[in-house]
This record gives structure tokens, sequence and C-alpha cells, in this order.
């Protein structure tokens, strides 16, 4: 990933959160039929720390599991707020008009090893705790033993575990740091009335 040193994330709890907040990550493999891409909701496993385990499982018929083997390397891309950015919102464009469209985002790239996990304990781990974590917010939150036993059995027959222990963690957040500060809050202003309420609060973050 191209890092100048003005968009650099190094605060592993900004990359942490940045993954937790939008989990639905692109597992990038190398197979022997080239380069394949797969989108999974992930768990991460692991403390304020560079290392730790992101949790996720795909479907017995997909044929990533069987196409890797364990200890390879992988990458994981979780791609945080993002939104394009007009020049017209720069103040500094009526001026001069020497500004030129960008698009912010944050973004994380995952580095790691997968490790195939095909058995049912870990699996109904890993089904439970995401279904806490996305019911959480839910009135009645829908739960594993909701479900009859031997429909939950067949439906965990169907699905295979895998972990990426991770190796390292790089973070962009490209966020308009390198601009004026009239032209960082016109952006700001531009986003807050088209609703993207999320990168403009990312904007106003980083330039504190």
């Amino acid at each position: 990933m191209y890092l100048p040193k003005q968009f650099v994330e190094p605060r592993i709890e900004e990359l942490h959160r940045i993954v937790r907040e939008n989990s639905l990550g692109m597992l990038l493999t190398n197979t022997a039929a080239g380069l394949e891409a797969n989108h999974l909701p992930f768990l991460l496993d692991g403390d304020q720390q560079a290392g730790g385990i992101l949790l996720a499982h795909v479907a017995r018929a997909n044929p990533v599991w069987r196409e890797v083997a364990n200890g390879d390397d992988v990458l994981v891309v979780f791609r945080g707020v993002h939104g394009y950015i007009s020049p017209s919102w720069y103040p500094g464009k009526h001026e001069t008009h020497r500004r030129v469209p960008t698009w912010n985002y944050e973004v994380v790239h995952a580095h790691g090893t997968i490790h195939v996990r095909d058995d049912e304990k870990f699996l109904r781990g890993v089904v439970a705790r995401l279904t806490r974590q996305h019911e959480s917010d839910q009135p009645q939150p829908w739960k594993m033993g909701d479900a009859p036993p031997d429909y939950l059995a067949e439906e965990l027959s169907h699905i295979v575990g895998i972990e990426v222990c991770l190796t390292r963690l790089e973070g962009k957040r490209k966020l308009n740091q390198h601009h004026e500060t009239r032209d960082r809050e016109g952006a700001i202003r531009g986003l807050e009335e088209r609703g993207n309420h999320g990168l403009a609060q990312a904007m106003k973050g980083t330039a504190k």
C-alpha cells in the first residue's frame, strides 16, 4: 500500500477500531488459480498489540479453504469511512482554481497466516461471538439457543472456520491532513451537508 507519511495511522487502538467497526473484510489469497478475493465478516480476537487473530467462517462449498495450506500468507483489507471530496468545497479553489477532486478514506491492511479450523466446537464459538456482536443493538437479540439443536447442527456442518494469525497491521487515514485549515473545514461542511457524517467526524478528529 502506498503510504505517504502524513496519511500513516500507527496507533494500534485506531487500527483495531477500524477493523471492529467495519468487520466485513476482503480476504485475499494466492491460489493455484491465481489471486482470489472473498468478502467475510471477521471477529478480531486480540488486545491492543500488533498481534492477534481474525476469526471467520466460509461456506463448505467455497473452495478457498481447500485452496490454501495452513500457514500460507494472506491479506485481509478493512475499509472504514470514505467519500468523494469536491474541490468546490475548498475556499481556496474560488480564489486560485488550483484545487482538484480527491477521495478521502480510512483503510487497514491486516497481514497474517491462514489456518483452517474444520471442527464444530470452534465453529460454535465463532458463530456465537459474531452473533453477540452484531445482534447487540437488536430489541430482542437472536441467539444460537433460539434455533432447534438439530437444525443448528445441520447449518454448522455447511461451514468451515478460518483463523488469520496477524503478523502486521498497516493503517492509512487519508483525510486532507496536507490541506490548509480553511479548505479542510470547507470539505467537512460539504460532507456534512450531504449526510456523510462519519467521514466528516473522522476529518475533525484528525485536525485536533
